[in-house]
């Protein structure tokens, strides 16, 4: 037996070996200043939300975000800290430690370059789009819930994990709530959605608000709530007061404590930061491709390996994990990016802004990034799916609002299993109900032959209707004849209720024959030697020949 082949390791970044011009330069640099400038405050505002230390969500971006585009299958998708790892990572955080986190981060890494590797980043796509959205708009949920406590500045020590005990101690701490909080997080909120935006392209901004509509608002609303915090002296907590500021350095490379008892628990967490990372990078490479119809398609394999190689890399600086980011991207995109070489310049641009720019952290308020995150959770769920919810079927109905509600009250885990287990009944249920076996009334047929059609495919989810068959006979059957001609595929199951059919119609003496038999059914029937038991005689090209196939 033949080794599966792996696929080549060919990163998009070679491409620009012939033909790179200096004009795209130029615009891939002004696409990665730009994206460099956005992702700041967002890298800040995932490491603090997954209960790390900001600088891990800085170092993150920098490291994880270079190797995806210096050795991805995209043209311009952005790769660090996402979103959707907020609530996985802080559970696995609270679970398992930080030791044990990035551990379960290089393993998820390991999985995406075997994934990719093996060439399995085309099975991403087969996860039904309900799971995904499901799964999507519960994560959203969690990251806000999360954010309530620095939005209405409560002193919680320590958050609990779960979604019922974080509704208990919000409930509990309610009395200490700061009223300059949730002032300051809504005003960031106003300016980050009110804030000019050129996104439409039949109606561009003009005049001022197309200068305005240049600079991040997420960027315009973390420095004004830091200049306000700092000259008005606002009693809220700050960077500086919970961390101690941010070191002017990328966090020193270091090998994650191994603590064998622990690592044994990381089976399922490892699992899960490698599919969600797979479905996220490939998700937003896919957009990305819609985004540029001009540039390349993705390389999924080539992408899963990349961010494969950086999920390995991230946690050697204390890094969480890293993927493709669709809001970083299309910011990106909108800016004229046209290559990697402005994903490249994205991460080294935050690396310069650590080097030079990280004491001035100390005075960003942890409400302004509370706001900023309200804002991504509402954007990052399609909330409209669930006003369309009528238009569908039950199955895709029972997926999403489950996958939903397992998200939000259990474990992000536990409902993309059980979404996709629950998928896979609803699907055999489905091929099985597709199924049909119809009696076909031919004239010309000889007296005491029967004819059915058979249709769909016959696998181990429709052999109870042909089990049923002999009952279904006339008294003066002696010949069964099955037009298989619409049978698209039969598994061993089939081939097995066959084989027993054809068994119980022997010992009433009758005969079973088989006409037009497609080629995958034919060669398993071959394989299997049923049609040696059937005989050569009984497998015949259509009706018309089944005089000749009963001549004795």
């Amino acid at each position: 037996m033949s080794l599966p082949q792996l696929h080549p390791f060919r990163p998009r970044a070679l491409a620009l070996r012939s033909g790179y011009s200096r004009e795209r330069f130029l615009a891939d640099l002004g696409a990665g200043l730009t994206v460099g400038i956005v992702a700041l405050p967002l890298a800040l505002a995932f490491a603090i939300a997954s209960g790390l230390r900001p600088e891990q969500g800085l170092a993150t971006a920098i490291v994880g975000g270079l190797l995806v585009s210096l050795l991805g299958g995209s043209s311009v998708q952005i790769g660090g800290p996402a979103g959707a790892f907020i609530v996985v990572v802080y559970g696995i955080l609270q679970r398992h430690g930080l030791a044990n986190l990035l551990l379960a981060t290089m393993g998820a890494g390991l999985l995406l370059l075997a994934m990719g590797a093996l060439r399995l980043g085309v099975l991403v796509r087969y996860i039904p789009v309900a799971i995904v959205t499901g799964f999507t708009n519960g994560i959203a949920v969690l990251i806000a819930l999360a954010q309530l406590k620095d939005f209405l500045g409560l002193r919680i020590d320590k958050m609990p994990a779960d979604f019922f005990g974080q509704i208990a101690a919000l409930r509990e701490h309610l009395g200490g709530l700061n009223p300059v909080a949730p002032a300051l997080a809504s005003a960031c909120m106003a300016v980050v959605l009110l804030w000019p935006k050129n996104i439409a392209q039949d109606r561009p901004l003009t005049g001022l608000r197309r200068w305005m509509a240049l600079l991040p608002s997420t960027v315009i609303a973390l420095v004004g709530a830091t200049a306000a915090t700092a000259l008005l002296q606002l009693p809220l907590d700050t960077i500086g007061s919970r961390f101690g500021g941010i070191p002017q350095a990328l966090p020193a490379l270091a090998w994650p404590t191994m603590d064998w008892a622990g690592m044994q628990q990381l089976v399922i967490p490892t699992l899960t930061l490698a599919l969600l990372g797979a479905i996220e990078s490939l998700l937003c490479a896919r957009v990305a491709d819609k985004l540029t119809p001009g540039l390349p398609r993705h390389d999924p394999n080539q992408e899963l390996m990349a961010q494969g190689l950086a999920n390995i890399a991230a946690p050697l600086f204390g890094g969480l994990p890293a993927t493709g980011t669709i809001a970083r991207t299309v910011t990106n995109i909108r800016a004229g990016a046209t290559s990697p070489v402005a994903g490249i310049v994205h991460a080294l641009s935050l690396l310069l802004i650590l080097l030079v720019a990280a004491p001035l952290a100390v005075h960003v308020p942890l409400a302004a990034l509370a706001g900023i995150l309200l804002v991504v959770a509402w954007n990052m769920g399609e909330w409209h799916e669930f006003a369309r919810l009528r238009r569908f079927n039950l199955t895709y109905r029972t997926l999403l609002l489950g996958t939903f509600v397992l998200t939000v009250v259990a474990d992000l885990t536990v409902a993309v299993e059980v979404g996709l287990i629950t998928s896979c009944v609803f699907f055999v249920w489905r091929m099985g109900q597709l199924f049909t076996l119809k009696r076909v009334e031919e004239p010309q047929l000889p007296p005491g032959v029967v004819a059915y059609e058979l249709y769909g495919a016959l696998f181990f989810g429709a052999v109870g209707k042909l089990e049923s068959l002999p009952e279904q006979l006339p008294p003066d059957t002696r010949t069964v004849a099955l037009e298989m001609h619409r049978l698209i595929v039969m598994d061993t199951s089939g081939l097995e209720a066959l084989r027993e059919l054809h068994r119980t119609l022997l010992r009433r003496g009758v005969a079973l024959v088989l006409a037009q038999v497609n080629a995958q059914p034919l060669d398993l029937l071959h394989r299997a030697g049923l049609a040696a038991e059937l005989g050569e005689a009984a497998i015949v090209p259509g009706i018309a020949d089944l005089k000749s196939a009963l001549q004795p």
